[in-house]
């Protein structure tokens, strides 16, 4: 059925089309483009109705079973524009790829891949004046799918969209590329191994509102979760994964089911390794951390993710206690990856690892 897919264009008239925002103050994920992509699944016809159409709503069921039962899961990736003109995305295909391991562990339909990246070309080509270029800036997309058959009854969805939205973005942190202030939790916990932590589906998020809440309260931008059984391990920072600098030993967290399989975070380990840094994907528990912090030995710490590419982290809250890491200053190895991805990523740079996909 995925080689039949064709799919149609409805355009939004000229005279109809949105105000283009300043890109001097975009936030993130407040404004949308004029157009989006929509594909509909069920299990007589698999995937059909593919259509590039002007953003708006679509209809749900009160029965819609996304509502009851959760079936959600998305990606988010970006797309940069050149002086040039040419548009360059950043690993798409890994996106989308993740984005099916996701839909195999919640029982939705595998996406096909090439046309949706065709697809998703396509959009992009069509809203290519909505990508900002000011330093900073990006063209975030949203690709998205929910269940959508109205029925009561714990089971998967027979019926299923899959959607993309594009949004012109500033930095997802308003400190930008500047240390940030990290919420240890010792009491909450985001996800346990062999439940659902490694895909993005939209119940992972919902579980971690409250605790970012008390975390915003504590002056804090995010909270660093820990294991869910020892309260001890170190996983993942509520929008990215992190990075511990120990004796010029870059420590994360593996991939053990528990946490998300960042591309940004792949990307930063076979950067770091190709400049000889010595790499370690192993369990690290708090207080190595706090150890090292009080040793003199822990030299930085950063997130990494698709919304801030690399977050410096400056100091954690745990225990209401307060640890200043570098001094609160942004990290060299983070500032180096930071200005290394954001050139690969917008083609001002030899890609030598072939990640950028230029869309013209």
């Amino acid at each position: 059925m995925w080689e039949d897919l064709e799919v149609t264009l409805e355009k939004v008239d000229e005279g109809q089309r949105k105000e283009k925002p300043s890109q001097d103050n975009l936030g993130f994920g407040v404004h949308f483009t004029d157009h989006m992509f929509l594909m509909k699944w069920d299990r007589e016809k698999g995937w059909h109705d593919a259509e590039i159409r002007p953003y708006g709503d679509f209809h749900l069921d009160p029965a819609a079973m996304l509502l009851h039962y959760g079936q959600a899961i998305f990606e988010g990736l970006k797309a940069y524009r050149r002086d040039d003109g040419q548009v360059f995305l950043f690993r798409p295909a890994d996106n989308l790829e993740r984005m099916n391991v996701s839909a195999q562990r919640m029982c939705m339909p595998r996406i096909p891949v090439d046309k949706v990246l065709k697809s998703l070309k396509a959009l992009l080509y069509l809203e290519k004046e909505w990508i900002p270029m000011a330093e900073g800036t990006a063209l975030y997309i949203r690709p998205t799918m929910i269940g959508v058959e109205p029925f009561l009854g714990v089971r998967p969805s027979g019926e299923y969209y899959f959607y993309i939205i594009l949004s012109p973005v500033g930095a997802y942190y308003k400190e930008g590329c500047r240390p940030t202030k990290i919420y240890v939790s010792d009491e909450y916990v985001r996800a346990v191994k062999g439940g659902v932590g490694y895909v993005k589906t939209s119940g992972n998020y919902a579980a971690s509102l409250y605790t970012s809440e008390i975390a915003k309260k504590a002056g804090c931008t995010q909270v660093l979760w820990l294991d869910a059984c020892e309260h001890k391990y170190i996983e993942e920072v509520g929008t990215s994964n992190i990075f511990f600098m120990i004796d010029d030993e870059l420590v994360t967290p593996p991939l053990e089911g528990s946490i998300l399989p960042g591309v940004t975070r792949d990307s930063v380990i076979k950067l770091t390794d190709s400049w000889g840094v010595n790499v370690s994907e192993r369990k690290i528990s708090i207080d190595e951390v706090l150890a090292a912090h009080e040793q003199g030995r822990l030299q930085e710490a950063f997130g990494s993710g698709t919304a801030a590419v690399i977050s410096p982290v400056g100091e954690l809250c745990y225990k209401e206690k307060n640890y200043l890491i570098n001094k609160g200053e942004t990290g060299e190895l983070s500032a180096r990856l930071f200005a290394e991805l954001q050139a690969i990523q917008k083609g001002e740079k030899e890609d030598s690892f072939k990640w950028t996909v230029r869309c013209g």
